[in-house]
């Protein structure tokens, strides 16, 4: 154990010393100390963070989660003054702003951004944030995927050229599609320990692109899964990102566009393309909880220091944003979920969109794009490559999305088949959960299933479903007891979306109803365990 302690010491000192070496009296990160060849490990990350603990007082860290392998992933809360619990923000004016990065391990420019940027406001300590915003920083969040270093990871990306981690964590799943079925310890901690307990206003999860061909080092984009509360997405939309846009070029020079890719890469012309509206994608599944989120994804054949540069600018210019309009935010987000709490004393019930499709935004999209050329014999996603020829466009920007199939949502779902995964996977949401306090007989609509059909291929461990049915009215008796999830709550467009038997990301997509929906012998199927009630019915908070 002394040993341990010597060696920590002495890496800190020649953090240290590395700095002094420099010219400079801070820590540097691995990426800065190393001319940005290298992007930091695991130790490398504990160890700064360590060393900004040591010496401020501004800082803290706790433990999101321990990963598949054993590593304890650190989540970091950056405040003056430092609340000494999350339940001591009911009385506190500022607003939290959570900073993601690492969820893809390859993809390493948001790991040194947010230390840098952590280091940074430590040093500086700005008054105009530290007054209004409280900063939580996951600086590493797939661990795992980080330590499994090479020079053939994304052998496509321009640095750093001491190569980097893989995207998929220990158990070789996909962090950034895991939001809804919640099957890792690294997003289960996410949702736990960030979301659950600091709810925080502004997520922004840090990447970095594959595909389309540009010159602008930086891009980023919103929430936009039509699930989400409408005024959030335009407000994203409309007033945030433009503003968020228009300082990170103005101010700190650092040339950028929102997100997406080329409709047609032979044809820059046809539009750009934000097409990922899921919510198993941790920005639109932060959406769906009514809350705002940006996507930051760094352009992959810019230098690495250019990238890291950009992404740190952009988390800055952010924190920027949310300190000046925190009281706006604040604001549109209680009106969010004084909608969903009211909406049957109000009249203004939601639907749910289970089908939907992209449109442009009101506002083109002006790209410095570079044109592509095909590679000879190549076909798919990777048969293109960048040409010498370089052209301003002006295009569409496909990135608001709308139902074009929807349902209105009812008062409560309720549950006939009590299964422990399910219960606990809405608890770990922090879905609140009821019981019938008595048998009642009511009026419901059930849905039928007609076609049921598993993929012919795994998709992160799972043969997904696709569902067809029509849904039927019918008065049932449910026994005393019997859980029910009400939508008049503020997690009640995240239920709706597990719920909702064709969502594309719910629990029958996820295979967390097969057994109760197919039978042994026959060709038909068992009912959706699943009713859906719209009369108002006395209900109790779950009893455990």
């Amino acid at each position: 154990m002394k040993k341990a302690y010597i060696n920590v010491a002495l890496i800190l000192l020649g953090f240290l010393l590395s700095g002094l070496l420099n010219g400079q009296s801070q820590l540097l990160t691995k990426a800065e100390s190393s001319n940005y060849t290298s992007t930091s490990t695991y130790e490398d990350v504990i160890l700064f963070a360590d060393g900004l603990i040591s010496s401020s007082d501004l800082i803290r860290k706790e433990t999101l989660c321990v990963s598949t392998e054993g590593r304890a992933i650190p989540y970091l809360i950056l405040a003056d003054p430092m609340p000494e619990n999350p339940k001591d923000l009911a009385g506190d004016d500022r607003i939290v702003v959570y900073l993601q990065a690492n969820i893809h391990a390859g993809e390493v420019e948001g790991k040194e951004a947010t230390q840098m940027l952590m280091r940074d406001l430590l040093e500086k300590n700005p008054k105009e944030i530290f007054d209004n915003v409280i900063i939580l920083v996951v600086p590493i969040l797939n661990a795992d995927g980080n330590e499994k270093f090479s020079k053939q990871n994304r052998t496509n990306q321009v640095g750093p050229e001491n190569g980097v981690g893989v995207r998929h964590n220990g158990q070789f799943l996909d962090l950034n599609r895991d939001a809804l079925k919640l099957e890792t310890p690294e997003i289960r901690g996410v949702v736990q320990n960030i979301f659950n307990t600091w709810d925080p206003a502004i997520t922004v999860d840090c990447h970095t692109t594959n595909g389309s061909y540009h010159e602008e080092p930086v891009t980023f984009t919103w929430m936009m899964n039509p699930n989400g509360d409408r005024s959030l997405i335009n407000f994203m939309r409309d007033d945030m990102m433009p503003g968020v846009h228009r300082t990170l070029w103005d101010k700190y020079d650092v040339e950028n566009i929102f997100y997406g890719e080329f409709l047609d890469r032979m044809n820059v012309d046809t539009g750009w393309i934000s097409y990922a509206a899921e919510p198993r994608y941790l920005v639109n599944y932060v959406g769906i909880r009514n809350r705002l989120a940006i996507l930051n994804e760094n352009y992959v054949y810019a230098d690495f220091k250019t990238r890291v540069n950009g992404s740190y600018h952009l988390l800055k210019t952010i924190l920027e944003y949310a300190s000046a309009n925190k009281d706006n935010i604040k604001a549109l987000l209680a009106s969010a979920d004084n909608k969903m709490l009211n909406q049957f004393e109000t009249h203004e019930v939601d639907s749910f969109a289970v089908k939907y499709k992209g449109v442009p935004t009101p506002e083109k999209i002006t790209i410095k794009a570079i044109e592509a050329d095909t590679i000879p014999g190549m076909k798919g996603y990777w048969s293109y490559k960048q040409s010498d020829r370089k052209r301003t466009v002006s295009v569409p920007y496909i990135a608001d999305y709308f139902a074009t199939e929807q349902v209105p949502l009812p008062y409560a779902y309720l549950l006939t088949v009590p299964d422990p995964e399910i219960l606990e996977n809405l608890r770990l949401h922090g879905i609140k959960i009821y019981q019938l306090e008595e048998l009642e007989s009511l009026e419901v609509e059930s849905y039928q299933i007609v076609e049921l059909k598993g993929a012919s291929r795994l998709f992160q461990g799972h043969y997904t479903n696709t569902i067809e049915g029509e849904y039927k009215k019918e008065v049932m008796d449910f026994p005393a007891g019997t859980y029910a999830v009400l939508t008049a709550q503020k997690l009640g467009r995240v239920a709706a979306y597990l719920f909702e038997p064709e969502s594309d990301d719910g629990y029958v997509k996820w295979n967390f109803f097969d057994r109760y929906l197919v039978p042994q012998w026959g060709r038909g199927y068992y009912p959706y365990p699943v009713y859906k009630l719209y009369e108002q019915t006395p209900m109790q908070p779950e009893t455990n």
